[in-house]
């Protein structure tokens, strides 16, 4: 009995199909079991993006097959080879689509932190592809894409002078994302002057929260051309400085002691001090009726420094007083001619 050439390729396809599938689920199954012992996530990505493709590839090359045992069926191989090469690049693209946007989502616990940015990067990602995918397609099907191409980079030039300042913020805005000089949470210091809480990183502005409860508004662009200091980098922990002056006729050596002797005492005592730092102070000027000093403490962030200098301040009065330790008032003198001295007499009289 003659199997007719239709029938016979029949079975071939519908075998290769079944065997393609069954391979299918044996490479993901053996990709899945390696991806579970590496500490790194990229590959458990890579799979997930794989599996759609994938099985895109088995349908496309099993509609090869299936063109190729169709002999009788009068099919237009040149129109079977277009739809083969566009099903190529359309499980290219999909791989592309699905990897990046698990790749943004592999970063999620960042990028949720920052208001819109991920979802803005999603819809960024999907869009770039597609319009990569149709330029691609339309190339693979002979299609002159020039006057497209043309057309879009009009397009895109009267689009981007009409946004300038928006994508000025968007483009700001993926610069301090993507080289961090703040965080979601850093306490910053504007050039300006305003300090405050990062709260957000928009893409279009970022939002401080001052510490009175009030909310400054920058947009990116400017935020990114500005000087700041971030009280978090490269740790919250800084040292806090408390300028102190003693009179001439003080010992120095027991002012040096009772200062660090109070210093020390808030370092173990209130909340926000860094215990166990050993603090110490540092002579550094001959005033006109003082010597000048810095005590040197540490605090665990910015804000606990207040705290910190508002008691230091109550208990090292209260010591001086007890040690004798004298924290003298400004003094003038006055060189007058006897002259002047004369005539002022009676008036202070």
């Amino acid at each position: 009995m003659v199997i007719p050439e239709f029938v016979s390729g029949l079975i071939v396809v519908v075998s290769y199909l079944v065997i393609a599938l069954v391979l299918r689920r044996i490479l993901l199954g053996v990709l899945h079991r390696a991806a579970a012992k590496s500490a790194t996530r990229w590959d458990d990505v890579t799979i997930a993006a794989l599996k759609g493709p994938l099985l895109l590839l088995v349908v496309i090359s099993t509609g090869w097959l299936a063109g190729k045992y169709s002999g009788g069926l009068n099919v237009e191989r040149e129109l079977l080879d277009q739809a083969i090469r566009v099903g190529v690049v359309l499980a290219i693209l999909l791989f592309a689509d699905r990897f990046l946007r698990a790749a943004i989502d592999l970063y999620k616990e960042f990028l949720e932190s920052v208001h819109l940015t991920r979802g803005f990067a999603r819809a960024l990602t999907r869009l770039t592809v597609l319009i990569l995918g149709s330029l691609i397609i339309l190339d693979t099907l002979r299609i002159s894409i020039t006057p497209l191409l043309a057309s879009l980079g009009v397009g895109g030039l009267a689009i981007g002078l009409a946004l300038q300042g928006t994508l000025a913020n968007l483009f700001a805005g993926m610069q301090i994302i993507s080289d961090r000089p703040i965080r979601i949470g850093d306490f910053v210091k504007l050039e300006s002057g305003e300090e405050g809480y990062v709260t957000e990183i928009g893409w279009r502005a970022t939002r401080i929260r001052m510490l009175p409860n009030n909310t400054v508004i920058i947009p990116n662009s400017k935020l990114a051309d500005s000087i700041l200091r971030n009280y978090y980098l490269p740790d919250p922990e800084l040292a806090v400085l408390v300028d102190v002056g003693v009179s001439y006729d003080s010992d120095l050596a027991q002012v040096e002691r009772v200062t660090i002797a109070v210093a020390k005492e808030i370092q173990e005592t209130i909340p926000g001090a860094v215990p166990g730092f050993d603090p110490f102070i540092r002579y550094h000027t001959f005033d006109s009726s003082s010597i000048n000093f810095t005590v040197i403490m540490r605090a665990r962030e910015f804000v606990d420094n207040y705290l910190m200098k508002h008691e230091f301040i109550k208990r090292l009065h209260l010591r001086y007083k007890i040690e004798k330790i004298v924290i003298p008032f400004p003094i003038r003198t006055l060189d007058l001619s006897e002259n002047l001295a004369d005539r002022l007499r009676p008036v202070s009289n």
